[in-house]
């Protein structure tokens, strides 16, 4: 072993037993869970692939889903102040 080597890391052949191959690919292939729900593409550009996203997010957002979540925010937080006795009339103009 020399000063400046690394070792190499040791490589298994390794297939599983009970694994019957009936199409699905690979058991243990790993991919997002999202992916199939998606049209990214299959290009390897990633410019091409967030632009695409972006698209895809613009065009499938729900107004009413956004307000929805927009209001229980609001509403979260202003029991939140309310129960740290937050002093709203700090937002009043003083005359």
């Amino acid at each position: 072993m020399g000063i400046f080597k690394t070792r190499k890391n040791k490589k298994f052949s390794y297939s599983p037993r009970y694994w019957d191959d009936n199409g699905e690919g690979s058991p243990y292939q790993i991919e997002n869970r999202f992916d199939k729900f998606r049209n990214v593409g299959k290009s390897n550009n990633f410019k091409d692939k967030f632009s695409t996203a972006w698209e895809e997010l613009k065009q499938g957002s729900d107004k009413k889903v956004n307000r929805r979540v927009l209001w229980i925010f609001l509403i979260l937080l202003f029991l939140f102040l309310y129960l740290i006795d937050f002093d709203l009339s700090i937002f009043t103009a003083r005359r």
